[in-house]
This record gives C-alpha cells, sequence and structure tokens, in this order.
C-alpha cells in the first residue's frame, strides 16, 4: 500500500528512502527463507499477521474511528483479497526470478492503474501516462532480457527460465493497479490506518486458509531461513507501521515517487547478499523503468 505525500522536507526524503530499502530489504530476506523451505503461503502469513497486528494496536491506541459504511465493507472486502493475490503473486515471483527483476515488473503498476481506471470508471489516461506506457516497457523488456542476448540463451529458453517468475510478478502489478484505482473511488474516505488494518487482517486469513490447503506451514530448514522469515517479517511490518505513523506528522501526502527506487535498493541488497547479478544492459532497463515510474509519481503530486 503507498504511503501518503506531498511537499517533501530533507527529513521526510530520508525516511523515504529508509522505507525504499526496508521494503527492498523484506524481498531479498524473503529470498533466503524460500531458498530455505519456506512456502509463499507460510510467508504471507507470518507478515501479514504481525503487521495486522501492530497497525492494529496503533489504530486502538490513537483513537480512530472503527465506522464504515455498506459500501466501504464491500470494497475492504474486495481490496483484501486483490491484496492477498498480489501479496502471493510478488513473493511467488521473488521465489522465481532475481529480486530485482521481480520488482521491476511488478512496477508497471501504474500502467496498470491506469488501464483499470479507464475500463471501471472511465478516465482518460492523460497525454504524458500514455508517452510513459510504451518507455516503461521498452525498459523492461531491456531488464528481463526479453530476447535472450544479454544470457546468451536466446528467447526460447530465456523465456523457459524467466516466464513463470514474469506472470507472478504482472499478476502483482495488475492486482495492485487495481487496488489503487478502487481504494481511490471507494475508500479514500476511511483513515489509512484503519484501511491497512483490516486489509492486512483479511490478507492474513486468507493466506491461512491457502497453507491449511497445502498442509500446513513450511517453516525453514536451517538458521538462514529462519533469519529471512524473522527479518522479512520485521523489515516489512516496520516499513508499513513507519508508512502510516511518521509520515503524515512530517507532511508527506499521497503517493510518493521517491518510494520506486525500491528495485535498485533491491538490486544492490541480492548483489551484496545473494550474489545475484544481472547484465549491465539490465540495469540500464531496470533505471529507466524506475525513471519512467517516478517521472508519474511526480506529476501526480
Amino acid at each position: 500500500m503507498s504511503p501518503p505525500t506531498g511537499g517533501v522536507t530533507p527529513r521526510a526524503l530520508l525516511l523515504l528512502l529508509l522505507l525504499a530499502c526496508l521494503f527492498g530489504g523484506n524481498h531479498v530476506a524473503a529470498r533466503f527463507a524460500f531458498d530455505d523451505g519456506v512456502d509463499v503461503a507460510t510467508a504471507v502469513v507470518l507478515r501479514s499477521g504481525t503487521t495486522a497486528l501492530v497497525v492494529g494496536l496503533l489504530v486502538v491506541l490513537q483513537g480512530v474511528s472503527w465506522q464504515t459504511n455498506g459500501r466501504q465493507r464491500g470494497a475492504l472486502a474486495v481490496i483484501s483479497l486483490l491484496v492477498a493475490v498480489q501479496s502471493l503473486s510478488l513473493y511467488a515471483a521473488v521465489a522465481r526470478l532475481p529480486v530485482a527483476l521481480a520488482l521491476l515488473a511488478f512496477n508497471t503498476w501504474p500502467m496498470w492503474t491506469a488501464l483499470w481506471a479507464r475500463v471501471l470508471y472511465g478516465h482518460r489516461p492523460d497525454r504524458r501516462t500514455v508517452i510513459a506506457i510504451p518507455v516503461l516497457l521498452a525498459g523492461l523488456a531491456l531488464a528481463l532480457d526479453v530476447f535472450g542476448a544479454a544470457s546468451g540463451l536466446g528467447a526460447q529458453a530465456q523465456w523457459s527460465r524467466i516466464g513463470s517468475g514474469v506472470a507472478f510478478a504482472l499478476l502483482a502489478g495488475g492486482t495492485f493497479g487495481l487496488v489503487m484505482v478502487v481504494t481511490q473511488h471507494e475508500v479514500a474516505g476511511l483513515d489509512g490506518r484503519l484501511r491497512s488494518a483490516i486489509t492486512m487482517a483479511v490478507v492474513g486469513i486468507l493466506a491461512l486458509v491457502v497453507v491449511a490447503m497445502q498442509g500446513g506451514l513450511h517453516l525453514p530448514r536451517s538458521g538462514s531461513g529462519w533469519w529471512g522469515l524473522a527479518l522479512l517479517t520485521l523489515l516489512y511490518g516496520t516499513a508499513f507501521t513507519m508508512m502510516f505513523t511518521l509520515l503524515p506528522k512530517l507532511g508527506v501526502v499521497g503517493s510518493s515517487p521517491i518510494l520506486n527506487v525500491e528495485p535498485v535498493a533491491a538490486m544492490v541488497m541480492a548483489w551484496a547478499l545473494l550474489g545475484q547479478r544481472i547484465a549491465p544492459v539490465q540495469v540500464a532497463g531496470g533505471l529507466i523503468v524506475v525513471a519512467t515510474v517516478m517521472v508519474l509519481g511526480l506529476r501526480r503530486r
């Protein structure tokens, strides 16, 4: 979920960069857990359940009203289901792709937002968005090495290697774009802390159902996996909580384009900690994607 932002002070800028690193670190930690036997549903249960408890406690302590109407409750149910799909899909992508590439493919969500706004509410995308979409897709094609030139594998072998991961990442981006549109039009009047607490709680429950269907929690086999599972929960929960407590106090309102440096932060951490390396042309494609999304975010401010 995106935090509130507006005019960004130096203090808020540093906090936003920290949040981007925390969210990126969450996905790097998740890869350690997945490589050690943890499944996607187990990670989502622990991450979402813990975050729901923390944010729910903040809602109670800060006296946020729990009052909602029938339309808002229905929209929250839809949003929660979509966020569950997005969470499971993005972690599934992280388990199959280099972390940075999974996040870059997910970062197509502004394109999906424009599409869903057009389909559901009849909003025409502005000229800047129409121009940005092919640039974003071109950058993503370079980052994913869709023709297999950088890897030397050729297109068919490259897609047999990355195809399922890219599909999950795009599904995550598509569902997140839909979440953004529905949130804006149906529940924007609700306090962000309340929306987030309810959404995370429902996502945790839905993931728990998936866990039960799969025969129970799939826990790590060794210490590195336990560290990964603990860190993904801690990093995500910390970033998510800071997003709705500290940023509003700094006068940051709306969705910050600065948070879209997350794939770059994840690229550096995945290189240092996981040994994941991508070709220079892929790095260039990734920077094009990040820059395009940031430009779109700056336009919305």
